[in-house]
This record gives structure tokens, C-alpha cells and sequence, in this order.
């Protein structure tokens, strides 16, 4: 009997240092940016000409795929682009296409680079504030096992996030954070975009890869905002969709 005991305390034990060998304190993720850009043309240009916008739809692939990397370790993250996809249109940029993203979780700064058409723009502020509401459904993500939380950003955009507590860093792509754990997924349904990691690779993150980009105008979000904003008044529709993409 007091071998069994024995045998049983070592088992637990190698359970128990499984259990937080599991964890995951840095690496990079790759995430997937989708876009249903006939859904946005639609959106753009609600009440316009039918005929020119079917067209342009015609011309343009109902998705538009681009691939982001998020390096991380710590309470630092740092979102920028990864590898070029093939299959998009040459010479067509999509909104935040370019964008790079560096994150302070600990002091709850992010410094964000942005191209807005020929205007580059360095935007630092505070970490945005999401009040998320976690709920009971789950759902595997690049072999992690993540829960579901919803919130409203912006006062009326609609997001759904999944999130793994096995990644300990609480950050994820774009300026979304705030969750216990790293967000893997991210959905806006009503944008017609989402972001998944495609896969998770535990790397040795070196300090120099998390630096907060430099160039650009410097700005804060309401700043970006005033900004592009007196540019796009008179856009309409497309300009209130295009802003939207801008600073999220």
C-alpha cells in the first residue's frame, strides 16, 4: 500500500508539472485576415448606381485573404504583416492592410502604425478599454482550446472574440486585448471581417522584435480620427465603412 501511495504522489506530480508545462509565455501567431469585400461594396455603396457596383464586384473577388504576425512575450505584443498572399489584386489596398501594432500590456500603451492612403500616421494612446462578457461556448483554434466573449467597441460595432488562458500573454490582433489570455479569433459580423490564427509556434522572441514602430505623423486616436475625418465627411457611405476598418 505504501508503494501504491508512493506511486500515485509521483504520477500526480508529473500531471500537476504537465499541466503548466502547457502554458505558453512567448512565440508568434499567424493569424488570417478575411474580408468579404462584396459584402462591403455593398455597404460602401448602399443606394448606389447597382449596375457600376456590380460591376466592380465582378472585377473583384468576393474574399480578400492577408496573413499578420503576432510576436509576443510577456506583456508585450507586436502585430505587423506576414506573408503576401498571391491570390489578391495587385495595386488594391484594403483598409489596415499595412497596419503594425505595439502593445504594452503592463502599462496599457499601444503605439500603432497606419498608412491611410499616402498618409502614414504613428498613433500612440492608451490600450482601449472593451468591457467583454465571457460566455459557456468554446471552440478549438490552432489546437487551443478557446471560450467565447462578445462586446460592442466604438458604440455600435459588434465583436466576438475566442480566447485561450493556455497562452498567458492577454493581448491579440489589432488593439484587441482584455481578456484572460490571448485572443485567437476574432469576428465582426456585421464588418464582414474576422481574424484567426492559423497556427501558434512556440519561437524564442528576442527584445528586438518587439519595438514600437517610429514613422509617421504622430497622433492619439481622436487625433486619427479629426484627421481622416475631414478628409471622408463628404464620402458617404464609403467613407463611414473605410473609417471604421481605420480605427479598429
Amino acid at each position: 500500500m505504501k508503494q501504491l501511495f508512493f506511486y500515485i504522489l509521483i504520477l500526480s506530480g508529473f500531471a500537476v508539472n504537465a499541466q503548466h508545462a502547457n502554458f505558453v509565455k512567448q512565440g508568434r501567431i499567424e493569424f488570417e485576415k478575411k474580408q468579404n469585400m462584396h459584402a462591403m461594396m455593398d455597404a460602401m455603396w448602399s443606394g448606389e448606381d447597382n449596375s457600376w457596383k456590380e460591376l466592380q464586384k465582378k472585377e473583384t473577388p468576393k474574399f480578400r485573404t492577408d496573413y499578420f504576425d503576432l510576436y509576443f512575450s510577456g506583456n508585450t505584443t507586436f502585430y505587423k504583416p506576414g506573408k503576401e498572399n498571391p491570390d489578391n489584386m495587385k495595386g488594391r489596398e484594403s483598409p489596415a492592410d499595412q497596419n503594425i501594432v505595439y502593445t504594452n500590456l503592463q502599462q496599457q500603451q499601444s503605439t500603432a502604425q497606419k498608412k491611410v492612403f499616402e498618409q502614414m500616421y504613428l498613433v500612440s494612446d492608451s490600450v482601449r478599454n472593451i468591457r467583454w462578457k465571457i460566455t459557456d461556448e468554446t471552440r478549438n483554434i490552432a489546437g487551443f482550446d478557446c471560450r467565447r466573449a462578445n462586446a460592442i467597441i466604438m458604440d455600435s460595432i459588434y465583436v466576438v472574440a475566442f480566447y485561450t488562458d493556455m497562452i498567458v500573454t492577454p493581448g491579440g490582433p489589432e488593439s484587441f486585448t482584455g481578456l484572460p489570455g490571448m485572443i485567437l479569433g476574432i469576428a465582426l459580423p456585421h464588418e464582414h471581417v474576422t481574424w484567426f490564427a492559423t497556427k501558434v509556434l512556440v519561437d524564442d522572441v528576442k527584445p528586438d522584435t518587439l519595438k514600437a514602430p517610429a514613422k509617421g505623423k504622430k497622433v492619439n486616436n481622436t487625433e486619427l480620427k479629426d484627421n481622416v475625418g475631414k478628409v471622408m465627411k463628404s464620402w458617404g457611405n464609403f467613407g463611414s465603412v473605410f473609417m471604421k476598418h481605420i480605427l479598429l
